[in-house]
């Protein structure tokens, strides 16, 4: 309502503003002005009059306003209350109402399930005194079978411990085997003949050679092509097995159990062993230029291998002052590999010049049976040339007694004396004269 009256005083104040703005256009006079400004004060003043007026309505609707909330608020409040009270009643009923009927569920749940307990006593009794016949049957049974089994696995397991000891007495055996020098020596070299005949071929080695006349033979020389002084076609390279078990196996036991200085003595002794093989096999097998100018040392031992080319100088002075490669059985295996395929492109080369011989050859028998072929076909122009000849002259003798009368085949047989001939169908064919145009007078 408030605003209401106020856009009516707007809008009055509008329609004032208007008016005058319209009178000054049409040419007024001062008195008009001053008739304006009264007016204009007149509709001022009732402006103001029209504002406290709006000011008091307003006044009195807030108090009319606070008035009615405060008795709707009352009012709410005893209406909420008596809803309350009337709620807790209701509610107070039906907990009264929900317990008496839990209770009656109760009594009959309790009544229900003392009634399935002792059913199911009952039940449980008959199963399990059917579960205890059955499981002693059963169990017996499975405990016999059981120990059955066990005491066939403990027979297996005390025959295995009897190998186990039979193993172990081996073991020991072999260790004193190997123990003897000469004996290690020998399984050495039986390895190493293992591995060359695997790869090479049975002319591709040989085994205990005499390389300078001397007594003293190498175990195995690898046969290389090549011309020595004596005029033989092969260059040996000489390969002999060392194995210095007892130093390696000190270093080993040196390791396993942490003790530096140990080990490092181990490692000096096997380095002082491998540079007198290193000098043996210089001094009595290398011999050049019967054999090559270096030679191999074969350590049947992966890890003896190992702990020796760990020392480069060792390596570097073997090759250097005894001219000796040193080789495990990995690294050899590559190394006679390798000696394998130059055989191969060996055998290969010589057998491209043999085969080239063998081209040359036919190169030359192939240009004497193109002289053949040529007389050949020489021979055969001139046996074409006197068939077509002879076929020219048949033509002739044939249009030449055509009108001659001819006599039946047996008639002319027995006149002539020959036997009857079938002549071939494609044969007639081919040698039958054409028909001359115009018969002959």
């Amino acid at each position: 309502m408030v605003d209401t009256l106020l856009l009516i005083a707007i809008l009055l104040l509008l329609l004032v503003v208007l008016a005058f703005l319209a009178k000054s256009k049409n040419g007024g006079s001062n008195s008009a002005n001053e008739a304006f400004n009264h007016r204009f004060d007149a509709a001022e003043r009732s402006h103001e009059r029209l504002e406290r007026n709006v000011l008091e309505q307003i006044g009195k609707n807030r108090t009319e306003l606070l008035t009615a909330t405060r008795e709707g608020r009352k009012e709410l409040s005893e209406s909420v209350k008596v809803f309350g009270d009337t709620l807790n009643n209701r509610l107070t009923q039906l907990t009264n109402a929900n317990d008496q009927k839990l209770e009656k569920i109760r009594e009959t749940v309790e009544s229900k399930l003392t009634a399935l307990q002792q059913d199911n006593t009952k039940a449980l009794e008959k199963v399990r005194s059917t579960v205890d016949e059955k499981l002693q049957g059963t169990l017996e049974k499975r405990l016999g079978e059981s120990f059955k089994l066990i005491s066939d696995r403990l027979e297996k397991v005390h025959q295995g411990l009897g190998e186990m000891q039979s193993l172990a007495s081996g073991v020991g055996d072999l260790k004193r085997v190997l123990t003897n020098v000469k004996t290690r020596g020998t399984w050495g070299e039986m390895q190493l003949e293992a591995l060359l005949s695997q790869v090479l071929a049975p002319e591709q080695f040989s085994k205990n050679i005499d390389t300078r006349d001397s007594g003293e033979r190498v175990e195995f020389v690898i046969n290389l092509p090549g011309h020595c002084v004596q005029g033989s076609d092969v260059v040996w390279l000489p390969i002999d097995s060392k194995f210095p078990l007892e130093d390696y196996r000190r270093l080993v036991d040196a390791h396993e159990k942490a003790d530096a200085e140990a080990a490092a003595t181990a490692t000096r002794a096997i380095a002082a062993s491998i540079k007198a093989s290193a000098r043996t096999i210089s001094e009595k097998y290398i011999a050049p230029p019967r054999t090559t100018d270096f030679g191999i040392m074969y350590l049947p031992i992966e890890g003896l291998y190992a702990e020796v080319i760990q020392q480069p100088d060792l390596c570097e002075l073997l090759q250097r002052e005894y001219r000796v490669s040193l080789a495990g059985p990995t690294t050899l295996a590559a190394l006679l590999n390798a000696l394998q395929m130059g055989f191969r492109t060996l055998a290969i080369q010589q057998r491209s010049s043999e085969v080239w011989q063998i081209l040359s050859d036919v190169k030359t028998q192939f240009g004497l049976f193109s002289e053949v072929l040529a007389k050949v076909q020489k021979k055969l122009t001139q046996a074409s040339s006197s068939i077509d000849a002879a076929s020219t002259r048949t033509r002739a003798i044939e249009r030449k007694l055509k009108d001659v009368e001819e006599l039946p085949i047996s008639a002319s047989e027995d006149i002539l004396g020959i036997s009857s001939i079938e002549p071939d169908e494609d044969a007639c064919r081919a040698n039958e004269p054409e028909k001359p145009k115009e018969a002959s007078s």
